[in-house]
């Protein structure tokens, strides 16, 4: 352990509390639980109307966006970025719309933040995406989904 001066304290009140995070994280002392984006694609669009891989796909990724702007702003978001090489998606399928949409009812009312994603001119309820957050936190509320085929 190196000496400490007596600017050190001062140093340490001044630094940024989302780098602290970060360097706690690293360190792995009171680490933080790993982030994870869940993205819900419905897989009827693939399976039962014949919508390219890629059209689907398309509808994953803006959603993810999406929620990723809308949330900007927020510390899990943030550590989330800054850990750009090891981000960790899971991309679940809801069987149909109505899945889809009583998903995103349900993630309302227990206050999880997401984006339902809407393809436009169309009207069509795709996908939704979470705004990063701990595994923990959300998993009950996704059990049902399995992972996207």
């Amino acid at each position: 352990m190196r000496n400490s001066t007596a600017a050190e304290p001062e140093r340490k009140q001044t630094l940024n509390p989302f780098l602290f995070r970060i360097n706690m994280a690293a360190t792995g002392a009171g680490s933080p639980s790993r982030l994870v984006q869940y993205v819900v694609v419905r897989s009827d669009l693939v399976h039962k109307l014949s919508w390219p891989l890629g059209a689907v796909i398309t509808q994953a990724c803006h959603a993810a966006t999406a929620a990723i702007h809308l949330h900007y702003g927020d510390p899990e978001t943030q550590r989330y970025l800054a850990e750009l090489d090891s981000m960790h998606k899971v991309v679940l399928g809801a069987p149909d719309e109505a899945a889809l949409s009583s998903l995103s009812e349900n993630l309302t009312q227990a206050g999880v933040a997401h984006k339902l994603w809407i393809e436009q001119p169309e009207n069509i309820p795709t996908c939704l995406a979470l705004k990063p957050c701990p595994k923990e936190t959300v998993q009950p509320l996704l059990r049902k989904f399995k992972l996207f085929k």
